[in-house]
């Protein structure tokens, strides 16, 4: 079948690396990609939410299957878009309905799912223009520290920890009546903090029934020790060596099977990746938030642990029969750490031309691009998370070592990557 991907980051890499080995899989489109997601698809300059655009091309390629890789256009409507449409209807489309991805889209929409539901989750109050001073009275009396989540979608940035009242009241403020965040910032939910260790777990669902993935962690911080800015991620681990069966049992009963059975008994259109950013307290697992597609870097570490077809599970999603599918991961620690722009998450320039792409790579090494593209022949920066490479290794120190071996073998102007990813499990 012909298979279009939506996405340009590492997260498209990992999936177009993993889409292009299926059995199923004729040709594969990903628009717009990147320069390393053309070397297993061809690459279409379409911009992700130009549905007219992305409809035209769907006809004229005769594509049957369509993974919409971020969030955006899932916020946007695209897979109403599809299904509204009488010539694209047959098209069978990843990712969940308009109001399904509101789980994504809306911190408050995803506390009440999960209050309703009784998912564990941090006890919260959301504000807006309406009652802003009643949370400035709120924020006051609220014990230390504070966090404080734009509503809307904030690229990775709209999530704030607050040391003082006076530091969070001063942010609630930024946020609902100076717009830090945008339209994003309208909304502000405002949650108690939990102390504990994060990890992402990831099921694939048809709203009925799921398969869950092999689970990842991510590094979000810019520095050696979780120190620094936030990023998008500088490195993730999987498996998680404190998720044992034990955990797990708990955040399946828990967590995953209420999400699931919420999305069945509320009737919402979802054919898709539910993400399921979690913190381990004590031995409990707690919801931080709800993603509508696969987290990134964590892709590049689950999708070389998946050893299932992709295709299969897609088409098997789409027709009611995830049930019927069994998930086989690779017994292996698979490690990725993340090259990026020098001054990242900062201002960055690109263009940058990469140098050491085509030195040979371990049979156990992957090299997936992020923000990538090509001029006049060369692969050049385009984004501030560059690349990343995923190895894999007998444990997380084999893995994180040998990706930095071949890291060692790429350079770029101001290339920066973090020294120890998967440092409290080695």
């Amino acid at each position: 079948m012909n298979i279009l991907l939506l996405g340009s980051g590492g997260r498209e890499h990992a999936l177009a690396w993993k889409l292009s080995q299926s059995k199923q899989c004729t040709q594969l489109f990903i628009a717009p990609g990147n320069a390393g997601t053309g070397l297993h698809g061809t690459n279409v300059n379409i911009s992700i939410t130009d549905f007219k655009a992305l409809k035209s091309f769907v006809l004229e390629k005769n594509i049957t299957l369509v993974i919409v890789g971020p969030e955006e256009p899932l916020v946007k409507g695209i897979t109403d878009n599809f299904k509204s449409d009488e010539q694209l209807r047959h098209v069978v489309v990843i990712g969940p309905s308009q109001y399904g991805a509101q789980l994504e889209g809306s911190k408050a929409f995803a506390k009440k799912f999960m209050m309703r539901h009784n998912i564990p989750t941090a006890a919260y109050r959301e504000f807006d223009e309406t009652n802003y001073s009643e949370g400035i009275s709120y924020l006051q009396q609220h014990a230390l520290p504070i966090v404080l989540k734009a509503d809307g979608l904030a690229a990775g940035k709209g999530v704030l920890i607050c040391q003082s009242h006076v530091e969070a009241i001063a942010e609630y403020e930024l946020m609902l009546q100076h717009s830090k965040f945008g339209e994003a910032s309208k909304k502000v939910v405002v949650e108690a903090f939990l102390d504990g260790i994060e990890l992402s777990v990831f099921v694939l669902t048809d709203g009925k029934d799921y398969v869950l993935l092999p689970e990842a962690k991510d590094y979000k911080r810019i520095g050696v020790g979780d120190t620094g800015l936030n990023t998008g991620g500088m490195g993730a681990v999987s498996p998680v060596p404190f998720a044992d069966a034990a955990f797990m049992k708990k955040v399946e009963e828990q967590v995953i099977k209420p999400t699931v059975k919420g999305l069945e008994i509320e009737e919402i259109d979802y054919k898709g990746f539910v993400f399921f950013g979690l913190i381990k307290v004590g031995a409990e697992p707690f919801v931080i938030e709800y993603n509508c597609r696969m987290g990134d870097p964590e892709t590049e570490v689950v999708m070389p642990r998946l050893k299932t077809d992709l295709v299969d599970l897609f088409m098997a999603t789409a027709n009611g029969k995830l049930k019927e599918q069994k998930i086989s991961p690779d017994s292996r620690f698979a490690c990725t750490v993340m090259a990026v722009s020098g001054g990242y998450p900062g201002s960055y320039e690109k263009g940058f031309v990469i140098n050491g792409l085509n030195n040979p790579v371990p049979a156990d090494s992957l090299v997936f691009h992020a923000g990538t593209g090509t001029n006049n022949g060369d692969v050049v920066t385009s984004g501030g998370r560059v690349l990343t490479v995923t190895s894999y290794g007998n444990s997380i120190s084999a893995a994180v070592t040998k990706s930095k071996e071949v890291l060692k073998q790429i350079s770029f102007d101001g290339m920066y990557y973090r020294q120890d990813i998967g440092y409290e499990f080695q």
